[in-house]
């Protein structure tokens, strides 16, 4: 059985694929490779992207679209500020919107100083804006609340990533695409992996680069979701005598 130490197998409907995204370029980014501390001002909280920002966007939707991944995606889950719902839209929204079509629009024109057009919600998977996902936070008794000099642990961000996780399961869909922030992903998927070779655990902690997406699977090794299977069939339709071979005297 040594041979079969490194591989497992599941039933299928225990497993969800998920497509893990870091938001493109924004201006948080330059002014922190600048100085670090920028990373902690009020002011760059809500960081929009940046025109550089924009054109990784473009370059992941037709990723995407050329991929086949985008009619695969049955929900988008996205943190609720501003560069990763700008990252969002803009790879998994639908295609311009033009007024006079009795649909809102995912997003509008010129949000956050883009100078972009106006997003479609048509023809695109839901989104849905979670907390949960969001980057570096302060917890208080009354709310989640950012503080200009306090983030956050990184042990407190990997056990946040973990709920989350543990909240797709509540989740119907079978492929989502989750598009967040770097020091979410690394510490939450930092907290996977102990059980598998060296080099697969040190691939699947890797840093992520602005607008890069990855594919992982997770799966429900403790029951916590409640799916049944799409695709098993029972057999024995119409019953008969079936005892197996290896049972017969």
């Amino acid at each position: 059985m040594d041979s079969l130490a490194g591989q497992a197998v599941y039933p299928l409907h225990r497993c969800k694929t998920i497509h893990l995204v870091r938001h493109a370029q924004g201006i948080h980014n330059v002014e922190g490779e600048k100085d670090h501390k920028a990373y902690l001002s009020p002011e760059l909280l809500d960081a929009q992207l940046t025109p550089l920002g924009w054109q990784q966007v473009d370059n992941l939707r037709k990723h995407v679209h050329a991929s086949g991944l985008s009619k695969k995606i049955e929900l988008v889950i996205v943190s609720p500020l501003l560069r990763t719902m700008q990252t969002a839209v803009g790879v998994f929204g639908g295609e311009g919107y033009s007024d006079g079509i009795d649909v809102p629009p995912l997003m509008v024109a010129n949000a956050g100083n883009s100078s972009r057009a106006a997003i479609s919600s048509l023809n695109c998977p839901p989104f849905i804006a979670v907390e949960l996902c969001r980057e570096h936070l302060i917890e208080s008794d009354d709310d989640n609340l950012w503080k200009a000099d306090v983030r956050e642990r990184n042990e407190d961000l990997a056990a946040r990533g973990m709920k989350f996780l543990n909240w797709l399961w509540t989740r119907k869909e079978k492929e989502i695409a989750v598009v967040t922030h770097s020091g979410f992903l690394i510490h939450t998927l930092n907290a996977y992996g102990n059980d598998c070779h060296p080099s697969l655990k040190s691939e699947l902690g890797r840093p992520f680069n602005n607008c890069e997406l990855r594919s992982v699977v997770i799966v429900d090794k403790s029951m916590i979701g409640s799916d049944s299977s799409t695709t098993d069939y029972p057999g024995k339709i119409p019953s008969g005598a079936d005892v197996p071979s290896a049972a017969a005297k």
